[in-house]
């Protein structure tokens, strides 16, 4: 590739963005990142030293203190805990902050890079070329997270599981400077209807647009 395919994907939480994201990184051969487990990672750190998810300072030393290392336990990073946790301590600027030269140095590799989140294209990577924003209705992305959750052998009621998807989904829609919102030059991907296999196809057909547009 002559210039840097760097492909954002933003959504709300169980959307499918995060399988989605992986699979073009694969097929495309790029570095990916889950930024929602950098979020996940501060928010445990903190309980695991003690700490309160209420405490903006404790939490944004967690987040300065980040590296690469703390992203590997892979299973208590995707817990429902850990999901709840991460939501509480994004909304602090401090951690943001502390977490935004992180994203932006693995978005400018040469040669580009596969990020999934909630602000990839519009405060991350603005300059991507290509931008999806995934998204399904509530009640299919708790039914989503929910299966998952209890085939790992977790108890939650469905309904609790709704709230917490709706619970994040303001809280996400009402943060600070960066939002959750669709970049004006963001695809819509809905995949309340869609299985995986359709939504990897969909997703890659909006690459391939967004690559012979630029030239890629």
């Amino acid at each position: 590739m002559s210039q840097a395919l760097i492909i954002a994907v933003d959504g709300p939480a169980a959307s499918g963005k995060g399988t989605i994201a992986a699979r073009l990184a694969k097929a495309y051969g790029l570095p990916f990142l889950d930024t929602g487990l950098l979020y996940r990672a501060v928010g445990l750190g903190l309980l695991d030293t003690g700490g309160s998810l209420d405490d903006a300072a404790a939490a944004e030393a967690v987040a300065r203190a980040l590296d690469a290392s703390h992203l590997t336990d892979t299973d208590r990073l995707t817990d429902r805990g850990a999901g709840e946790a991460a939501s509480r301590v994004a909304g602090y600027p401090g951690v943001r902050a502390a977490l935004l030269a992180f994203q932006k140095t693995f978005a400018s590799q040469p040669g580009g890079a596969v990020l999934d989140g909630r602000d990839i294209g519009t405060v991350i990577a603005p300059e991507a070329p290509a931008k999806l924003f995934v998204t399904a209705t509530a009640e299919v992305r708790a039914t989503r997270r929910w299966k998952q959750l209890t085939g790992r052998g977790e108890v939650i009621a469905f309904e609790d599981m709704l709230a917490d998807i709706v619970r994040r989904d303001e809280r996400d829609a009402g943060r600070g400077a960066a939002p959750m919102v669709q970049a004006e030059d963001a695809v819509l991907l809905d995949t309340t209807d869609m299985d995986i296999e359709t939504a990897f196809d969909a997703a890659r057909r909006i690459v391939e647009a967004a690559r012979a547009k630029h030239g890629l």
